[in-house]
């Protein structure tokens, strides 16, 4: 299955739609990536935080499909935001999955508390120029965040991944991205498991389209722009969740799920501004 691709501001492309692989470990997890490359999956993402590079690294050499073909992401954790620390990281992490560079490579969380949000976006550059990463990024990132690294390197990031589901549909923070011509990535896209499929809405989309819910809430995604970044471990799931590209919502439709939205939507209640990664 051919997915479409967008181009980013740097030049580079990405297939618009993802396979997510956050809890997806060991053997077992390593064959789930197996099947979704060999069902037409291109983009990977992954991150240190994840523990599963390695494993993602080796589903790509048995895949069959050419590395050239694939479209390989990984995070900086927090603890390695400082200059040096995030360089010796992008190579410790090139070298655990096997690979000569990264198509995209992002820092997870701002982590404003801590301040050095900055430096580490300094190191991505500079990993860039070393061929290291064709495109940078940056994940949960705020305007205000945003904002700083682009005034202090004079470098606007490629995509900016942040949470996006019905539950919380984040029309501003779309906004803004594409104001500063971002692109963005949704991670949750189906709110992991806290988005109810049963709405009103999406059961009555689902029919009228003869799709499942979830693809509708897929379809939701790339009608706004936002490329999906989705976890799906059984071959059924990855199959269906690329099933999305024979049909489009009005915008209609779309306004009607954005009324899903909640004040308090999010998953893990990760304010960015707040959130201290993984303690």
């Amino acid at each position: 299955m051919e997915i479409p691709t967008k181009t980013l501001n740097d030049g580079h492309i990405l297939p618009t739609l993802g396979l997510g692989t956050v809890a997806i470990r060991g053997d077992k997890g390593m064959d789930k990536i197996v099947t979704a490359i060999q069902n037409g999956y291109r983009l990977i993402d992954s991150s240190t935080n994840y523990d599963n590079e390695g494993v993602v690294g080796e589903a790509i050499r048995r895949s069959g499909v050419p590395r050239a073909d694939l479209f390989v992401t990984s995070k900086l954790p927090g603890k390695y935001h400082k200059y040096d620390d995030a360089l010796m990281m992008i190579q410790e992490s090139l070298h655990r999955m096997g690979l000569e560079y990264f198509d995209l490579y992002l820092i997870h969380w701002p982590l404003p508390k801590r301040d050095h949000y900055v430096e580490a976006w300094k190191a991505l550059i500079t990993a860039q120029k070393m061929g290291l990463i064709r495109s940078i990024g940056v994940s949960n990132f705020e305007p205000e965040h945003l904002d700083r690294i682009i005034e202090e390197t004079g470098v606007t990031p490629a995509v900016n991944q942040i949470e996006i589901h019905p539950y919380w549909v984040q029309e501003e923070r779309l906004a803004e991205n594409k104001k500063r011509g971002i692109v963005t990535e949704a991670w949750s896209p189906l709110g992991r498991g806290t988005v109810s499929l049963d709405e009103d809405v999406l059961q009555k989309l689902a029919k009228e389209y003869d799709k499942t819910p979830g693809q509708i809430v897929v379809r939701w995604h790339l009608d706004r722009g936002i490329l999906p970044v989705v976890k799906a471990g059984s071959p059924q799931h990855q199959r269906d969740n690329l099933d999305v590209f024979d049909f489009h919502l009005t915008e209609d439709e779309i306004a009607s799920i954005n009324q899903l939205n909640k004040p308090d939507g999010r998953v893990d209640g990760q304010d960015p501004n707040e959130y201290e990664e993984f303690e």
